[in-house]
């Protein structure tokens, strides 16, 4: 069993699954959005680990006390947590930023959508948890809202989206990650902090050899303002605050009742657009955020129904 803070512990946030998974889909939204603006002007790999070597050293200090306490566990289950961080730390973010040199926006915001369905595939193959009709109907509403948001609410424009490489890679990322939330629940029973710093360490050490070769090719960071934001934010954001929200989520309602979550990524990503770019809303935006909140709304009363806990 994973260590749960309780609500006497005053992080009430903690215990509040929905808002957790929330946040998390904002603030991976935004890394999405700066991977793809610093597309071609940072190295994918080498981004991937800066970003985990960062975060694990900001964390380590606060971490430190769990990790000690834990190390029988962290050395019992080290392999668990190799795959762990192989899938959800290593391949999964430096893929993503790879494919998000050469994908078109629309395009990424489409593949991202499919995260909830490989989510279920995954807890199938793997547990033989069927999805409910209410958690599948929850699912498909909200991945048409994502639809209508991305395609501008117009038929033609979904048809003729063509998939590149970048396309490819980032759905295989989507795959491995869908395979890291539907594992968790496997997780061994680390405090939240020694077991996020864990898989982070793990990750980095992952990366370094192909940030290495990236580095051998001539691909070499730059540290200018803009590198030295993105890195500020995607050391904490995305990954410090995001994982350990996420990771908690997942252990609270489950894989399949967290998934739809991730569909509010390309809802975030489009009101940003709207925010920061000076992009105009419009009809198809607010009928896709209707769909996505319904979808979400469905699939987490599906999930209660099941036994989960109400949190």
């Amino acid at each position: 069993m994973s260590v749960r803070p309780s609500r006497s512990s005053g992080f009430a946030l903690y215990d509040a699954p929905y808002l957790l998974l929330t946040v998390t889909a904002l603030l991976w939204a935004i890394n999405i959005v700066l991977g793809r603006v610093v597309a071609g002007h940072v190295p994918p790999v080498t981004l991937a680990f800066v970003r985990w070597t960062g975060a694990t050293l900001i964390l380590l200090p606060f971490a430190l006390g769990q990790v000690r306490r834990d190390l029988p566990l962290i050395r019992r289950h080290f392999w668990l947590l190799v795959l762990l961080a192989a899938t959800g730390i290593a391949c999964y973010n430096a893929m993503s930023y790879y494919g998000l040199q050469y994908t078109q926006a629309l395009n990424g915001l489409l593949v991202q959508s499919t995260a909830p369905l490989l989510v279920a595939l995954w807890t199938f193959f793997i547990f033989r948890e069927r999805l409910s009709l209410g958690q599948m109907a929850g699912i498909v509403t909200s991945l048409v809202g994502v639809l209508v948001i991305i395609s501008h609410g117009s038929l033609d424009t979904f048809l003729h989206l063509t998939p590149n490489i970048g396309d490819v890679w980032i759905i295989c990322a989507l795959v491995i990650y869908a395979f890291y939330a539907a594992i968790l629940r496997k997780r061994p029973g680390l405090g939240p902090l020694s077991f996020l710093v864990s898989i982070m360490a793990l990750g980095s050490v992952l990366l370094a050899p192909f940030a290495l070769w990236e580095a051998a090719q001539g691909r070499i960071l730059q540290f200018d303002h803009m590198t030295l934001g993105v890195l500020a934010y995607v050391m904490v954001g995305p990954s410090i605050v995001a994982y350990l929200f996420f990771n908690r989520g997942v252990e609270l309602v489950g894989a399949n009742a967290a998934a739809p979550f991730l569909h509010l990524m390309p809802v975030f990503g489009t009101a940003l657009a709207i925010v920061f770019l000076g992009e105009t809303i419009a009809w198809y935006h607010m009928a896709g955020y209707a769909l996505v909140i319904t979808g979400i709304a469905l699939a987490t009363l599906a999930a209660r129904a099941k036994g989960r806990p109400p949190a």
